[in-house]
C-alpha cells in the first residue's frame, strides 16, 4: 500500500523498531525501476528532446540508536493520511503537514525545510507534470495562510525560504521526501537548521484506482542528547530487595 511513499513508511517503521529496542540498527533501502525509466524517456522523445533521465535511482539510510550526536527522527507524531481524510490536495497536505505540527504546538513556519515530492523539474516539466516540489510548497504555504500563520503577500517568500529545489530522479517512490535526509543530517549537525520535515506523499496510480492517497511524514530535529538508560539491572533489583528485607527485619527486631 505504501507505493510512492514506501521509503518514508519504511523509515518510520525502522525508527520505531529501534526505539522499541527490537533492533539496534536498521537499514532502509529503495531501488529504481528500469520500466519507469523507459516511461519517462518516452515522454521526452515525443517532444523531440533527448532522454533527460538516464540513471537508475537508489536510496539507502541507516537508522540506529540515539548516540547523542546525530539528528533525531520524531516518529512518535507522524503525519498520517487516514482512510477518512479525503483525496483533495488540501486534505492530503493538511493531514501530512499542518495536523501533526499542530499536535506538537508548532507552526508551519517553525520548520526550516520541507521535503515533499522532490522530482527534478527539468525532467518533469517537459513530460507535462510541472514543477512538483514548488507546487507542494505552494500548497503548504496556502494552508499556513488559511490558518493565519502566514501573510498572503509572503507566500512566494515562504516557498523560497522553506522549500527545496527538486533534484531526485522521478522513478516512483525514490523522490518522495527521503532524498533530502542526508542533506538534512549535515545541516542539522552543523546547526544550520533546527528541524526539517520529510513528507512521503501520494501515489497517483493508487489514487486513481482507489480514490485514496497513501502518505506519511515525520520531523528530523537536532539531537537533544542521548536518552538515559532507565532500565534497572538485575543486580540493582537484588540490592533493592535486600535493603527492603533488612529494613523489615530491623523493624521486627525493634518491635520485639
Amino acid at each position: 500500500r505504501g507505493f510512492c511513499a514506501a521509503p518514508a513508511h519504511a523509515v518510520v517503521l525502522a525508527a520505531s523498531l529501534v526505539k522499541a529496542g527490537t533492533f539496534k540498527t536498521v537499514a532502509v533501502t529503495a531501488g529504481g525501476s528500469t520500466a519507469k525509466l523507459g516511461m519517462n524517456g518516452k515522454d521526452h522523445l515525443k517532444k523531440d528532446l533527448p532522454i533527460l533521465e538516464d540513471c537508475l535511482a537508489g536510496f539507502a539510510v541507516i537508522i540506529s540508536e540515539n548516540d547523542g550526536v546525530n539528528p533525531e527522527l520524531l516518529v512518535a507524531n507522524p503525519g498520517r493520511h487516514a482512510v477518512g481524510t479525503g483525496s483533495s490536495p488540501q486534505h492530503v497536505m493538511a493531514s501530512l503537514v499542518t495536523e501533526p505540527l499542530a499536535r506538537v504546538n508548532l507552526k508551519v513556519t517553525d520548520v526550516d525545510y520541507y521535503s515533499p515530492e522532490m522530482q527534478n523539474p527539468d525532467i518533469t516539466k517537459p513530460a507535462g507534470a510541472g514543477n512538483v516540489p514548488e507546487s507542494n510548497m505552494k500548497m503548504i504555504g496556502a494552508l499556513a495562510v488559511k490558518q493565519g500563520q502566514l501573510e498572503r503577500k509572503d507566500l512566494n517568500d515562504f516557498v523560497d525560504r522553506h522549500g527545496l529545489p527538486g533534484f531526485a530522479p522521478t522513478q516512483g517512490h525514490i523522490p518522495s521526501g527521503v532524498p533530502y535526509m542526508g542533506h538534512a543530517r549535515e545541516a542539522l549537525l552543523k546547526k544550520e537548521i533546527d528541524r526539517a520535515m520529510i513528507v512521503g506523499k501520494g501515489s497517483l496510480f493508487l489514487g486513481r484506482m482507489t480514490n485514496l492517497f497513501d502518505g506519511i511524514s515525520f520531523l528530523m530535529e537536532q539531537n537533544k542528547g542521548a536518552e538515559e538508560d532507565t532500565k534497572v539491572s538485575s543486580d540493582e533489583i537484588r540490592r533493592l530487595i535486600a535493603e527492603s528485607l533488612r529494613d523489615f527485619a530491623s523493624t521486627l527486631m525493634e518491635g520485639s
